[in-house]
């Protein structure tokens, strides 16, 4: 693998590309002519398809070059909250349930706690005068003189986007269908619930359609305008993992919340699983934030989970993030204490040492502790001043009494590390899994910094630095293989083996009709049960086969500790997966011969050491480095710490453990 150097340089036509956006960089890997190149260029964030578009042109992209692109923009307009106006039409009586919710209090403790305020205000919830019960028969029909009505004041609220929402239409969607046909005429994107997400629990399904609507409009926007821009065929990387083609997902954005994420941490399992682990913590470290997730066997999924705290009743895989990246600012508060992030200097300006302006983060306590060399960054392409980065920490010094720039600059990393630390544990420790005999795979661009302190403190086995570890995200998404997934709710006796059997059926020809004709026959499908105990109030998931109803025992005894065999099961919602298989991607071998040693001084546990500086591309299979040094790679570093030895394994990725004395 090769990272381009400069922003003109154009590369042949490319099968494949990969895309994942940052805050701080946008990153491409390109598979043309049997070799994967990657490269990353700045991201643009006021201009987001800017940067995309480049890339491609670079890597170039063709009109049979398949693109999966791992995007940040849903995300980015949830949590700024520059999403559409939204108008919320709903049974009447249920218009304020979006506000309701389940009535958890945000923070238990707090005297005056304060709930994330709704996306759709109060004067913009229409109320329609119908009703279906939980099995989907009509108590109140939907009248044309009430369906004109919700037509009529859904118009007054002048809405950029329409979110429809009725009661019990996982069960049936007769009612919501004709609202939609008639909602259509105002000519804004329209969101149906039992389109998106046909599942039981009313606010969560409200939530997700409200979220969905809120962020339609600039989602839709941002992939028309790379449409435009390329010939290629795109399709977007969603929170499960999977994808899906553009037109979808700018119709069904809230699938994207994760899209980045997830791609890494898939690419992160298959590391650790070929280096012989089959337990990982994952630690992926950009410019922007830091992703963390805990891996055992399948991706960990879960649904309704809170984003940005809004509930989500889709999957997603379960990655944890925190606002420490590279890009984080550092600052002192007023009462005197040092803090990282989560404000980001973000690509412009970006951080001092980007020689722009910008504020001290923890890129500049790295480049002014030596263990981000000048050149690493982008392998060159963008020049770092570390007398820049060494005058932001002096002036942040100042607010700390007895200290100077170095000291400072410790403590950026400390205060970095012990937030990452706490991620970690809460994906690891606080949810009763076991970091000792994990590896931490650590990845993005900055986090082989933090490798060996963080398996340090939580106790790891072993951390691994992948290959391509500055850009997995990107070669996930890459080599991910096309994936489509859809679910609906049932509520069915498990012995009802025909409704079961008619509502997987349909599922799988509405994902099969999800992939282009050609590649039908290439997919492999996947049922799986949600299920629980009648009367439960939640449910497990589990594969769907001949003796699935014993899976289910099994899984309730591991999860629970108990199970209760003659208890009746009840399948609650079914879901199918397909796939196609994934891009072969050729093994990365040196590409340059060992040259003279190179060498650093670097700051460690208070002293300044002397330490190797090696080019991942001069390492073969089994070499050994001990530590302290730092490894340069294609748009990533790796510092290995004293008292640790890294190793080439077969498969490419560097192992790390604690040197034996």
């Amino acid at each position: 693998m090769s990272l381009a150097r400069g922003r003109t340089r154009r590369h042949a036509g490319a099968v494949a590309v990969g895309v994942d956006t940052g805050g701080t960089f946008t990153d491409f890997v390109a598979l043309s002519s049997g070799r994967l190149i990657a490269f990353k260029i700045p991201s643009t964030p006021h201009a987001p398809a800017r940067a995309v578009l480049e890339g491609l042109e670079r890597s170039g992209a063709a009109r049979d070059t398949r693109v999966r692109h791992g995007s940040t923009i849903a995300t980015n307009a949830l949590l700024e909250r520059r999403g559409a106006r939204v108008t919320l039409v709903t049974t009447r009586g249920f218009e304020d349930l979006i506000e309701i919710g389940r009535q958890d209090r945000p923070d238990l403790y707090a005297l005056a706690p304060r709930r994330v305020e709704p996306l759709v205000t109060a004067s913009r919830r229409v109320g329609v005068d119908e009703r279906l019960d939980s099995a989907g028969e009509t108590l109140r029909v939907l009248s044309p003189r009430a369906l004109a009505d919700a037509v009529r004041a859904a118009r007054a609220t002048r809405p950029h986007a329409i979110a429809i929402g009725l009661l019990h239409a996982w069960a049936h969607a007769r009612h919501e269908r004709r609202l939609e046909r008639a909602l259509a005429a105002l000519g804004v994107p329209v969101t149906r619930s039992s389109a998106l997400c046909p599942e039981v629990r009313e606010y969560e399904r409200l939530a997700t359609t409200v979220t969905n609507a809120y962020l339609a409009p600039r989602v839709a926007a941002y992939l028309r305008e790379i449409a435009r821009g390329t010939r290629a065929r795109l399709e977007i990387v969603l929170s499960h993992g999977g994808t899906a083609p553009a037109a979808r997902a700018a119709r069904e954005p809230v699938r994207q919340l994760l899209s980045g994420p997830a791609a890494g941490l898939r690419a992160a399992r298959d590391v650790a699983r070929a280096c012989g682990f089959t337990r990982a913590l994952t630690l992926d470290v950009g410019g922007t934030s830091t992703d963390v997730a805990y891996v055992e066997g399948e991706l960990p999924r879960r649904r309704a989970r809170e984003v940005a705290g809004f509930p989500v009743l889709l999957p997603i895989l379960d990655v944890h993030t925190v606002g420490a990246g590279g890009g984080s600012i550092a600052s002192v508060d007023d009462g005197g204490l040092l803090e990282v992030g989560p404000a980001s200097a973000g690509a412009v300006p970006g951080p001092a040492c980007y020689g722009r302006g910008g504020p001290a983060t923890l890129t500049d306590a790295l480049v002014t502790l030596g263990r981000l060399p000048i050149a690493a960054l982008a392998e060159g392409a963008l020049k770092l001043d570390p007398a820049a980065a060494r005058r932001a920490l002096a002036s942040l010094a100042k607010r700390l009494p007895g200290r100077d720039a170095i000291a400072a600059a410790e403590g950026v990393v400390q205060v970095a590390e012990a937030r990452m630390e706490a991620a970690l544990r809460r994906v690891s420790i606080e949810r009763g899994h076991d970091p000792r005999g994990a590896a931490l795979v650590a990845f993005g661009g900055a986090g082989g910094l933090h490798a060996c302190a963080l398996a340090e403190a939580l106790g790891c086995e072993a951390a691994v630095f992948p290959t391509h570890a500055g850009v997995l995200s990107a070669l996930g998404a890459l080599i991910g293989g096309s994936r489509r997934e859809r679910s609906r709710s049932v509520m069915r006796d498990a012995r009802d083996r025909a409704a079961l059997e008619r509502g997987f059926l349909d599922l799988e020809r509405r994902v099969l009709g999800e992939f282009p004709a050609g590649e039908r026959g290439s997919v492999s499908l996947e049922r799986i049960v949600l299920a629980r105990y009648r009367g439960q109030a939640h449910e497990i998931e589990v594969g769907h086969g001949r003796d699935w109803v014993a899976g289910f025992h099994r899984a309730h005894e591991r999860r629970f500790g108990f199970s209760i065999p003659a208890a009746p099961v009840e399948a609650v919602t079914l879901e199918v997966r397909g796939g196609t298989p994934g891009e072969f991607v050729p093994r990365a071998r040196p590409t340059r011969r060992k040259g003279a040693p190179e060498w650093a001084r670097v700051r460690e546990s208070g002293a300044w050491r002397r330490s190797r500086v090696v080019g991942r591309d001069t390492l073969a299979a089994g070499a050994r480095l001990r530590g302290p040094a730092v490894v340069t790679d294609a748009g990533a570093t790796l510092w290995i710490a004293s008292g640790w030895t890294a190793r080439v394994h077969a498969s490419g990725g560097l192992v790390l453990r604690r040197s034996v004395s």
